[in-house]
């Protein structure tokens, strides 16, 4: 990619965070356009929100107090940490039923059911490590690819800069994939 091609992208990347919402075709050609990260690349923990592309998860981990990821090593990811009412982070057990369940009735989206979704949240604590990390092609290109347990799902990441990627969720049951945001915060 040259410098051009790069300032283009961030361009577009940017406007896009500005208006904070997007197409999917748009969403994709971006993703498409970032480079690809290696598995050290994302060791950490990273603050996350949703970049929305009329997703029926668009806006759902933001009224959750969702906070984002922890790659602690490649065989030890949190791939959902959110935050409780005091700020502090705990971990939680992806869950089957509820992903399908949001995926097929979409939840309306406001701060009316913050407290039954930090309900909900708080009763699947976890501090088992919940998916791993894989270097995975994913549209053309191989990059660092969180691979969850016990759900089909992965969620590819593409650089950004140096503490920021771009992720997009595969979910083997929606044919529309999910977008997000992390920034590295360790």
């Amino acid at each position: 990619m040259t410098v051009t091609e790069k300032m283009q992208t961030l361009e577009l990347y940017q406007s896009i965070l500005l208006i904070g919402k997007t197409t999917t075709e748009i969403a994709l050609q971006l993703f498409d356009a970032l480079e690809p990260v290696n598995l050290d690349f994302m060791l950490g923990r990273w603050q996350g929100s949703g970049l929305h592309t009329d997703h029926p998860m668009d806006g759902l981990l933001e009224i959750s107090n969702w906070y984002g990821k922890e790659f602690v090593d490649p065989e030890n990811v949190h791939p959902l940490l959110f935050l409780d009412s005091q700020e502090k982070i705990f971990k939680v057990a992806p869950n089957a039923t509820m992903m399908n369940w949001v995926l097929k009735f979409p939840i309306p989206k406001n701060n009316y059911l913050k407290p039954w979704l930090m309900l909900t949240n708080s009763l699947l604590k976890t501090e088992k490590s919940q998916a791993r990390l894989r270097s995975m092609e994913y549209r053309g290109k191989i990059s660092a690819t969180m691979i969850y347990d016990y759900l089909p799902i992965n969620d590819s990441f593409r650089k950004v800069d140096d503490n920021t990627v771009l992720g997009i969720m595969d979910y083997k049951n929606s044919p529309q994939p999910f977008f997000f945001v992390l920034n590295r915060r360790s």
